[in-house]
């Protein structure tokens, strides 16, 4: 049985390092010897605001160490930036990558912070020509920034959503070439791969990606697990103290059952794979 400790607000969480990679990662830091599975992904993986993510209910579950990788409002380029956190993953005997957004990474037309993937640095030129009334200096964020977009021209937007598709579809097919170990896809959302995937506002994670992307996968990854989870899986207790901001992002995060029912869903593919 694991000790998940008294339940602390996500600041308060233990943070660790691994083997050369510049990112803290949740704690306690566990030990890549042995039979383990590495555990990718973004927020949900990471549990903020949960004190109990998947990863950890998922090695109660199945008695085989899994170790969190997750880092809050990854997109492909802060994995696929990491070599250090790459060997890590390479050595596990298997690789749980939640399915990222399309929004958080590098592309034609705009850049993003090579390690807080969310945080909007610049517009292109390519950017600022389709765009050219709008001033991109007011963004801090992507996701604020391609809603804005969208809310102006959805003609014009649909150039970035074709541009951010072709990056995304690219780079999870490096990402996952790098890793020397079966990868396993988790689809963890409030909508269906087929569903609206650019709707107003771009919140239903992970944004822009679609059925026809994830297909692109199918020959590189060793398999996918689909949860598609209704609105009502969102909320989490921000814990007391918290500000309205976080009070709001706990709202918004997908709460307790959504990691229950990952471990769940994740459990056979680990005891097939992984003998404890």
């Amino acid at each position: 049985m694991l000790n998940y400790g008294t339940g602390l607000a996500p600041r308060t969480f233990d943070q660790c390092t691994y083997d050369g990679s510049r990112l803290l990662f949740r704690g306690p830091r566990r030990a890549l010897d042995g039979d383990f599975v590495a555990c990718l992904g973004g927020t949900e993986t990471f549990g903020k605001f949960i004190d109990h993510p998947f990863p950890d209910l998922l090695e109660e579950k199945t008695g085989v160490t899994c170790v969190n990788f997750g880092w809050p409002n990854a997109g492909i380029d802060v994995f696929a930036g990491d070599r250090a956190l790459l060997d890590c993953a390479s050595r596990s005997r298997l690789c749980v990558l939640q399915v990222p957004c399309a929004i958080n990474m590098s592309n034609m037309y705009y850049r993003v912070h090579p390690r807080r993937n969310d945080r909007f640095l610049q517009a292109t030129d390519a950017l600022r020509s389709l765009f050219d009334e709008v001033d991109f200096t007011e963004f801090s964020f992507t996701r604020h920034m391609l809603g804005r977009l969208q809310a102006l021209s959805p003609e014009k937007f649909a150039y970035i959503r074709q541009e951010l598709a072709s990056v995304w579809v690219a780079g999870m097919q490096g990402l996952i070439s790098r890793i020397d170990a079966p990868v396993v896809l988790l689809w963890l959302s409030t909508r269906t791969p087929e569903s609206a995937a650019d709707r107003p506002d771009i919140w239903a994670d992970p944004a822009l990606v679609n059925r026809e992307m994830l297909d692109a996968l199918r020959d590189l990854a060793h398999g996918l697990i689909e949860l598609n989870l209704g609105e009502t899986a969102r909320g989490a207790d921000p814990g007391e103290g918290r500000t309205p901001q976080d009070r709001r992002a706990a709202h918004q995060v997908l709460g307790p059952e959504a990691h229950r029912r990952a471990a769940e869903a994740l459990s056979p593919v680990v005891e097939r794979m992984v003998q404890p």
